[in-house]
């Protein structure tokens, strides 16, 4: 049996958008389960981060719920069982 991977996991509106599928991927940092992924959908890439590789500013991510501390670097840690949840923040008045 494998061992647990950190899962990335992207909202339906995305996933429509994009045509992804939920990912394990073998990573320790937010930085590096996301170069995987934009590795294997380049597209991504250009909806979740900016010209800088930052977070776009309506994009959020949670790790096991919890909200992301580095929006710049994505140097948050992630475990092996973790879910990393990207979704677009909604806005507006």
């Amino acid at each position: 049996m494998a061992p647990p991977m950190p899962n990335v996991v992207f909202t339906p509106h995305l996933k429509r958008h994009l045509d992804y599928e939920d990912q394990s991927v073998s990573a320790e940092t937010v930085r590096e389960s996301l170069d995987i992924v934009f590795n294997e959908n380049s597209r991504l890439r250009g909806y979740i981060l900016d010209d800088q590789s930052r977070l776009r500013q309506h994009v959020v991510i949670f790790i096991d719920g919890e909200t992301i501390q580095d929006r710049d670097g994505l140097s948050d840690s992630v475990g092996p069982s973790s879910e990393i949840y990207v979704m677009q923040a909604l806005s507006g008045g």
